[in-house]
């Protein structure tokens, strides 16, 4: 992506280098959504005009966050308890994000017998006093896997690795390390398996970080993806930029002390190491020309900058990871290379020249893009194949393009248009479209059953496509001198709220709500509860998320036709033995009157005697219906039921709650998810 500009010299300022409680459970996140419908678990209530301070993201400093991990680590195996985890099962902290009121939204990483669950992250809410109010996991199945001890030698998991990076056309592949064992369990029923790492180059020059997933017992392939995840785009010349640099006796280089020491580098047509570190005489770098090295260089240190900036002073975040270290970029990167990456091996941003050596990938946009790449590995981790890996991409274009949004730089302007200066199709058109992804001749404007099965930079087109209407609305308009026209899947019109609040939904939806299995309609449900937490479930801007997500076939819009719409929460919720009633809510919008005389009621209970609960339903205003009545002879597992309620007599907007209480002893159990639907 780049824009166009005759020429420009970049001027710098100098800056030197400087230097949790046990959970107690109540109800409440949700951590998947169903297509039918819009779904939420009570989040804070809050005005419509502005966002509810207290669900605001606090801006922790590095030690800060790091403190509240320790804190975290300290408590994991209280927490694995809490959560009904199995003996062999332990959490690990990956990251946390605190608000303003105090919740905690702490990400955790499982192992299971000792070794890595891959799929097996969560994410627990805790309020200000430590009781949890919900868990989103990426995966709902039990951990539990026969045998630790494999069927099949390594051997065979490195050939079956090897053949899928040939079938690739990857040149010279090779295994980086020996396969490490792992429980797959990011699809379908946990299995023990072995991840193999592939390297070498993928068919385009592209470094190949190519991960295998074969199953320990069978041999068969479970899954496969690719770590290193690259965008296209050319140079963008951003006029004459402040560049924050570091001066050593008489000779000036290119790190940032600032921004977590992040340095940049000249490869020179190399593709491996980190090539040499910028460094002169004086204090400006680049004529602005591409023939001149520093030029690229100059730019690929702004666009980084700038990144870092946008997440510090947006949303309150010190660096990609959080822990106030700066990443690397490296310029200059093979020949002829029309293409740039991020990779989590180096902890760095690559950058070709493009064709002919005369464009380098070194801009604004390719900066935001690449660095949220990072951003995602450190938070949601969501993985870089089907439909998790299309949210992947499309986070990076969404970020990156309010990054550039952020920079307000007159010779790049902000847009909804991916690498609108590239020209790469030759005719002036741009690489991609938030407004209508189609337009670029492969991108998919909505949701369909088969999404995930395609390219992921094609894939990530209803989330860009939910971004932009979320943000600007459907229809013709004009933004910066650019003029848009976005359809709808339904033919409804969307009317945006903005991009500031899309960009503030997403970025929170991505760090506390989103895992590495999200897919499409586990995103519409993690916007729809930030949403729900920054403005309230009856405020414009939830209907908002609602409507834009139906605008692109990601569930219908409250209250419209569609064979019934569901409101569903998974958050688990423990039942103790023999001990008081607990509840999980539901919040229910967009339905105009009474609920129906047919109100559906889906209830998923783990127990180990379920003849102990009592559940009932209560409605908006405390009535409550009687779902199951206690009965000592009643003594199979788990309740799997539907039920029938006539709530004909009740508001259908309001809290609902599912209220089940154990009232004999020697048992226990928890409440795994439910759900209303309105006929």
């Amino acid at each position: 992506m780049r824009l166009s500009s005759s020429r420009r010299r970049t001027s710098h300022t100098l800056q030197r280098s400087v230097a949790s409680v046990a959970l107690a459970g109540v109800a409440a996140l949700l951590a998947t959504a169903v297509q039918s419908g819009a779904a939420t678990a009570a989040p804070r209530q809050a005005p419509s005009a502005s966002a509810e301070a207290g669900a605001q993201p606090v801006k922790l400093t590095p030690a800060q966050r790091a403190a509240l991990i320790r804190a975290a680590g300290a408590d994991t195996a209280a927490t694995a308890d809490e959560l009904r985890l199995g003996g062999k099962e332990k959490l690990v902290v990956r990251d946390v994000v605190k608000d303003a009121d105090g919740t905690l939204h702490t990400r955790y990483e499982r192992t299971y017998g000792g070794i890595p669950v891959l799929g097996g992250d969560l994410v627990v809410r805790t309020d200000a006093d430590g009781r949890t109010e919900g868990v989103t996991k990426a995966t709902r199945a039990a951990v539990d896997v026969p045998s630790l001890d494999p069927a099949i030698s390594t051997d065979r998991a490195e050939r079956q690795a090897l053949g899928a990076a040939r079938a690739q056309d990857a040149k010279s592949p090779d295994v980086d390390r020996t396969p490490r064992k792992v429980v797959w369990a990011a699809s379908g029923k946990p299995a023990l398996a072995y991840e193999t790492v592939v390297g070498g180059l993928q068919e385009d020059g592209t470094p190949q970080e190519l991960h295998v997933v074969t199953d320990a017992t069978t041999g068969e392939k479970l899954y496969e993806w690719q770590a290193v995840k690259n965008g296209t785009g050319h140079t963008v010349y951003s006029g004459t930029v402040d560049l924050t640099t570091t001066q050593s006796g008489s000779t000036y280089n290119l790190t940032d002390g600032a921004r977590g020491n992040h340095r940049t580098y000249n490869l020179n047509r190399g593709t491996s190491g980190t090539g040499t570190l910028f460094s002169g005489s004086d204090d400006v770098w680049g004529n602005g020309t591409a023939s001149n090295p520093e030029s690229a260089g100059a730019d690929a240190h702004y666009g980084a900058a700038l990144t870092w900036d946008y997440y510090k002073n947006v949303h309150g975040r010190s660096g990609i990871r959080g822990d106030g270290v700066g990443a690397y970029s490296r310029v200059h990167y093979g020949n002829n290379y029309v293409n740039a990456f991020w990779s989590d091996s180096c902890f760095c941003m690559t950058y070709g020249d493009g064709s002919g050596n005369a464009n380098p990938l070194t801009s604004i946009d390719v900066a935001g893009h690449e660095m949220t790449h990072g951003l995602t590995s450190a938070t949601a981790g969501l993985v870089y194949s089907g439909e998790s890996g299309g949210l992947n991409e499309a986070t990076s274009d969404i970020l990156g393009t309010a990054v550039e949004f952020y920079a307000n730089n007159s010779s790049d302007i902000g847009d909804y248009l991916i690498g609108e200066e590239i020209d790469i199709n030759g005719d002036g058109t741009p690489l991609r479209y938030m407004d209508q992804p189609s337009k670029d001749g492969a991108s998919k404007d909505n949701w369909y059953s088969g999404i995930g099965s395609i390219d992921v930079h094609y894939s990530s087109g209803p989330a860009n496509h939910f971004f932009y209407l979320l943000s600007e609305g459907s229809g013709s308009k004009v933004v910066n001198g650019v003029s848009y026209n976005s359809p709808t899947a339904d033919g409804l019109p969307v009317t945006g709220i903005g991009r500031a609040k899309a960009e503030q939904i997403w970025f929170k939806a991505l760090t506390t709500k989103f895992t590495s299995t999200t897919n499409y309609a586990g995103a519409r449900t993690g916007t729809l509860a930030v949403a729900g937490e920054l403005y309230g479930t009856s405020s414009a801007e939830y209907k908002a998320v609602q409507d834009a997500w139906a605008g692109v076939a990601v569930g219908p819009r409250p209250g419209g036709p569609g064979g019934g719409t569901s409101f569903e929460n998974t958050g688990d919720v423990s039942i103790p033995d023999n001990g008081a009633a607990v509840t999980s809510s539901i919040a229910v919008t967009g339905r105009a009157g009474n609920a129906p005389a047919n109100l559906q009621v889906a209830v998923d209970i783990v127990h180990t005697w379920r003849g102990d609960l009592v559940i009932d339903l209560l409605a908006p205003d405390g009535t409550a219906y009687r779902l199951k009545n206690f009965s000592s002879s009643d003594s199979a597992d788990n309740v799997d039921e539907t039920y029938t309620v006539n709530a004909s007599s009740e508001v259908a907007d309001g809290t609902w709650r599912l209220r089940v209480q154990d009232q004999a002893a020697r048992d226990t159990g928890y409440i795994n998810s439910w759900k209303l639907t309105f006929p």
